[in-house]
């Protein structure tokens, strides 16, 4: 794949969501990525959900434009493939912990090496998105106001803004090294991602200052938002952050008297989005009527053209279905062994060229890049092959 990373080599020894979306991140604006597996696949190579024939949607979706190299990690002439492979690449995206593929005895072969690695925690102890979500207590503030259980997210949000990290801190090492000719050891704990962004989202300060993050169900906490249902059984999600959102969807809603006189009633300000989240089901109790009275049709023809923020309700099949989809100049059609022709997305990232590139099956590329990469003869590759090695 041609990018502005073109030429930077990367060596990925990983498994689940965020290792291998920041070598994806990688791959698709260019970079060599080269995914090392055990033989037979890592844990997560047949993770759900899966093609008919068995085979991971999950792992081709997020391993998309690698290359593939399969190897027997817990050999010694395994591990000395792949020393030699980092040696190479001098770059290494991890979140496994393997006796010889540590920094300080990669450095020994590799000097300005790169090491990113991926921990649950600081101390380098596991956890996944799951669990660090319910201890930092986001499933406890999400959710309708009367349920009393935590409701997890499906999202894997901190797995993901983990992998952007990874993407983002090995290319500021990158570009260290080019000034200063030095390496790094990088740790990033999916804890720490976590806790990071409930700081800077101001979760933590408001608990520290006394505040209690109320369950609020579909509403939007500090402003007006909130799903709506249409007389033909569709549900509307409409967003009012700032006054000229909330005037113009008062206007479309042939609502501004109404809203005018409960302002004064109130003796409130709707301009204020203080204003509009403490009144809010006051409101949406107004809005609530015009949307039930409806269509979805005629909620589309009195919004369309304002500057509110809304949306309809859709399931991943209605997006498979819109041709919309199609005509995203990020999607593609791939042709993947094991599933067949399916869309699937590039890069978000447009610089031009967003080509989009399969992903690789397990071992594809394991000749090519021992004989590319390492200089390894056909006898030689034969003979780890027989061995087991590879």
């Amino acid at each position: 794949m041609d990018g502005p990373l073109t030429g930077m080599r990367v060596v990925e020894v990983s498994s689940f969501v965020a290792a291998p979306l920041g070598g994806m991140t990688l791959a698709q604006l260019g970079a060599d990525v080269v995914r090392v597996d055990p033989l037979g696949g890592g844990v997560d190579h047949r993770r759900w959900p899966l093609a008919e024939s068995g085979t991971s949607l999950y792992w081709a979706g997020l391993n998309k434009g690698k290359r593939s190299l399969c190897v027997d990690l817990r050999s010694a002439q395994g591990r000395e493939l792949v020393t030699r492979l980092v040696a190479d690449s001098g770059i290494l995206l991890t979140n496994a912990a393997i006796r010889g593929l540590d920094h300080e005895t990669l450095v020994k072969v590799r000097p300005d090496l790169i090491q990113l690695r991926i921990t649950g925690r600081p101390d380098g102890s596991a956890a996944v998105d799951y669990t660090v979500n319910a201890e930092l207590g986001f499933p406890l503030v999400t959710g309708p106001e009367d349920h009393a259980g935590p409701v997890n997210h499906v999202l894997p949000a901190w797995d993901i803004a983990c992998g952007l990290y990874a993407a983002i801190g090995i290319l500021g090492a990158e570009l260290r090294r080019r000034a200063t000719g030095e390496g790094q050891s990088i740790t990033l704990p999916l804890s720490d991602v976590a806790l990071a962004m409930a700081g800077n989202l101001g979760f933590l300060a408001e608990a520290q200052f006394g505040g209690v993050r109320p369950r609020i169900g579909n509403h939007l906490y500090g402003s007006f938002a909130r799903d709506f249902g249409t007389r033909d059984g569709h549900r509307v999600m409409v967003v009012a952050l700032t006054a000229r959102h909330w005037t113009d969807l008062v206007g479309a809603a042939g609502l501004t008297g109404p809203v005018s006189a409960l302002e004064s009633a109130l003796g409130a300000d709707f301009g204020l989005e203080a204003d509009r989240y403490e009144h809010r089901e006051a409101l949406a109790g107004l809005l609530h009527r015009w949307f039930a009275g409806r269509d979805l049709a005629e909620v589309t023809g009195s919004l369309k053209g304002t500057s509110v923020l809304w949306s309809v309700y859709r399931t991943f099949a209605d997006v498979v279905a819109d041709e919309a989809l199609r005509a995203n100049p990020m999607m593609a059609v791939l042709d993947q062994p094991g599933i067949g022709r399916h869309l699937a997305p590039g890069s978000p990232l447009d610089f031009g060229d967003r080509a989009v590139v399969r992903a690789p099956v397990m071992g594809e590329h394991t000749d090519e890049i021992l004989r590319t990469r390492l200089g390894l003869d056909p006898d030689r590759i034969s003979a780890l092959r027989d061995q087991g090695v590879i």
